[in-house]
């Protein structure tokens, strides 16, 4: 039986990155994958969808290029190279994993995983059965499409995974789910061409975000792509058939070829037999940990989405470099608090920090500055004047407590925030701080000035 320091089963953005940091730091380590490299992340959630997504956006703007003066007419999608490309960039990403595992010296593991005891894993493969010994182990298996039980199974209803491996883009779907999953494969399949209805049975679309954030979003959804909206209600019935299916909200019936399902996720413990370890999901199946992923048996840790946190790539990411650290001896800081969140609608939208309603809930006094990239010199020159960038941030100390941006290269945007929230930076600070101009980044001094009614680039605040 071979024996380890470290075990991490799972090899997605927790996983296999928490591989590679126990080997880093000197740990015999090996990682189990019992589907593909890379977890749902790569293969089927993050990396494919935004593949696809850019090629849409793509396409987008060249159709509406002709206010910049450049002609393309005749603009159409071949979706069997859209789908070539984006296996081209999966299986270049996969390699790239592959690789680095065996660059840093990780044994890989192919097969289903389950705890025999505590510390004697078994792995499950094609080729047969073996049990291997680990002193620590590292669970990162991730999670799943959720799909409601009254759903009928039929091929014309399908979840994230299904509907990024279909070969042709449906002309007519129906979305079940506003959140950010639902809303961005929405948006890609109606920049593509397809008929879009979304279904959210709560009062809007994207509930984690402000007001005034959703509401660009929504705007551009409806007016620009087209997307039919429904919130306030549910799916109440579904009939489905070799045709398509029929999707009865309220008294209407909705005609689609197919019915995208994205209510949620949940985690993915099938096979594992945690029991076995002493180790008892909640009661929503999550394997709860601690701030640094220690679950309740020593030695074993839970990260990214399996544990119940923020359900990103990049948390896991770094749930699993604090989890092998520990995993090693080494007491590190715990889990990071800040996580930013990006979703790749059209327009694209990101947040980090208090948003201005959890502020409120809060009973935090503070104020607000926004800036509207319809008075920024380099989204006017672009084009691209749709959205804007605010900070919230403490009344009475001006330090920055939360931000947003929805736009333009909004995901990309997010990150400055993402560094000036944790330094404790103030509004004061990040508006007397040069920016370079013209740039999209610029927008962040220009709401640090309105934080405290001085942007020269806005009318004087209304008394």
């Amino acid at each position: 039986m071979d024996s380890y320091d470290v075990v991490v089963i799972g090899a997605g953005p927790g996983g296999y990155p928490a591989a590679i940091r126990a080997a880093q730091l000197g740990a015999k380590t090996a990682i189990v994958e019992r589907e593909a490299w890379g977890g749902t992340c790569l293969n089927w959630g993050c990396i494919p969808t935004k593949a696809m997504i850019s090629a849409a956006d793509l396409a987008a703007h060249v159709r509406d290029a002709a206010a910049l003066g450049v002609r393309a007419d005749n603009v159409r999608i071949d979706y069997a190279a859209l789908l070539a490309h984006k296996q081209a960039t999966v299986s270049k990403l996969a390699g790239g994993i592959l690789s680095l595992l065996k660059a840093y010296g990780v044994t890989q593991l192919r097969g289903q995983a389950s705890f025999q005891t505590r510390d004697r894993i078994r792995v499950a493969g094609a080729d047969g059965e073996s049990t291997v010994r680990a002193s620590k182990v590292i669970v990162a298996t991730g999670s799943t499409s959720a799909v409601p039980g009254f759903l009928p199974k039929a091929p014309a209803v399908i979840e994230s995974r299904a509907f990024l491996d279909l070969a042709e883009l449906p002309a007519r779907l129906v979305v079940m789910g506003g959140g950010y999953i639902g809303c961005e494969l929405a948006c890609m399949a109606a920049m593509l061409g397809a008929k879009v209805t979304i279904v959210e049975m709560l009062e809007d679309v994207l509930m984690l975000l402000d007001a005034d954030a959703r509401r660009e979003v929504r705007r551009s959804m409806e007016q620009h792509l087209g997307i039919r909206i429904v919130t306030g209600r549910g799916v109440d019935s579904v009939d489905a058939g070799p045709a398509g299916a029929r999707v009865k909200v309220g008294d209407e019936w909705i005609e689609a070829d197919r019915l995208l399902v994205a209510v949620g996720r949940r985690p993915v413990t099938d096979g594992l037999h945690p029991e076995r370890a002493g180790l008892w999901p909640d009661e929503k199946g999550y394997l709860r940990a601690d701030g640094r992923n220690r679950t309740a048996v020593p030695g074993i840790y839970a990260i990214g989405d399996v544990n119940g946190g923020p359900q990103l790539a990049h948390a896991a990411t770094s749930q699993g470099t604090i989890a092998a650290e520990d995993a090693c001896g080494h007491r590190g800081k715990p889990n990071e608090a800040l996580v930013p969140g990006v979703i790749f609608t059209m327009p694209e939208v990101a947040l980090v920090g208090l948003t201005e309603a959890e502020a409120k809930a809060k009973g935090l006094a503070v104020k607000v500055g926004r800036f509207p990239f319809t008075a920024l010199g380099r989204a006017i020159a672009a084009g691209q004047t749709g959205g804007f960038v605010k900070w919230i941030a403490d009344a009475a100390s001006g330090q920055l407590l939360g931000a947003a941006a929805v736009g333009p290269r909004a995901t990309d945007l997010i990150s400055v925030a993402a560094v000036a929230i944790p330094a404790e930076l103030t509004a004061h600070e990040v508006g007397r701080t040069i920016h370079p101009h013209p740039t999209f980044g610029e927008a962040w001094m220009e709401a640090a000035h309105a934080v405290s009614g001085e942007c020269g680039h806005l009318p004087p605040p209304r008394r």
